[in-house]
């Protein structure tokens, strides 16, 4: 998902959607550290052991989570509640849709499914910020330089294999919709046919907000599991005005945390997105800091 980008060498963020969400402190945004001029956070995502490591460990965590869901369904006919929140859900009481139709799971595309790794490279090698028209021209460009996030081809196929449909539900724009069909095609990772298994901004109201789309979509298929790496893709209560410090408080509190693994998966994305918020008093609050006794006073 791609809603808010923490800009790679020059400046600390700007949003795709024009909200700017600063990284570290708000009255002095900083660049994210580099090394050999290579953001860390790209560094972690494109280059690291560690990022296909947790992409594999979601991804098999994803698999045998619906398949137990679809053994279930088939030997105790038990029919289990949605991934998806209804209407009048809140975070603090997150009611679930009933669950009806075949089984389906939703999926984000951007660095859930694909990596974008050439339009990255791309901003770090010229240290660029966000621009409209060069993501445009990279949707419509023709998927080379992506990769399937490790572990998303042999997991989209061993959840077709169990009889899930798969839908992609991405911020990219219908506009290039035949151009996002054809790179996740290309990538091992289709069938996307627009309207179908995937689903784009401006299909449905609301902008890059998700609900209206995943509304669509639970109304076809019974979605046994969300996943994305951005908490908008699974709820847009999360970015309904929320401090980061409250953001977080209300993924970890009671009512949300049992969704993690139990329907929602989230994968790791420390590039761009409403992740990448927060000043020191929302990162570090009071109770958790700490000051060196031994450092050397000026």
């Amino acid at each position: 998902m791609r809603t808010v980008r923490a800009l790679t060498l020059g400046a600390a963020a700007v949003a795709l959607s024009g909200c700017v969400v600063a990284v570290g402190n708000q009255s002095a945004p900083v660049a994210p550290a580099t090394v050999s001029g290579v953001p860390a956070g790209m560094q972690y995502l494109y280059g690291s052991g560690e990022a296909a490591a947790a992409s594999r460990q979601t991804y098999s965590a994803l698999v045998r989570y619906v398949q137990q869901y679809q053994r279930d369904r088939t030997t105790l006919r038990r029919m289990p509640l949605q991934a998806v929140l209804a209407p009048d859900a809140t975070l603090a009481m997150p009611k679930q849709l009933a669950c009806t139709g075949k089984s389906a799971v939703v999926f984000d595309v951007d660095e859930t499914v694909l990596l974008n790794t050439g339009y990255e490279y791309s901003d770090a090698r010229g240290g660029l910020s966000y621009d409209a028209s060069r993501w445009e021209r990279w949707e419509r460009s023709d998927g080379r330089a992506t990769r399937a996030v490790p572990g998303a081809i042999e997991g989209l196929a061993a959840l077709r294999a169990a009889g899930a449909t798969v839908v992609f539900n991405s911020n990219r724009n219908a506009a290039t919709a035949q151009y996002t069909e054809a790179v996740l095609n290309r990538a091992g990772l289709g069938p996307a046919r627009h309207g179908e298994t995937l689903f784009l901004k401006g299909d449905a109201p609301g902008g890059s907000g998700k609900d209206a789309r995943r509304a669509l979509i639970a109304a076809k298929y019974c979605v046994v599991a969300l996943v994305g790496d951005q908490l908008g893709d699974f709820s847009d209560l999360f970015n309904a005005g929320l401090k980061p410090a409250e953001r977080r408080a209300a993924a970890d509190s009671p009512a949300i945390a049992p969704l993690w693994g139990n329907g929602w998966f989230v994968l790791p994305n420390p590039v761009y997105g409403t992740a990448l918020a927060g000043d020191f008093d929302d990162v570090f609050p009071n109770d958790l800091r700490w000051t060196d006794p031994g450092a050397r006073k000026e």
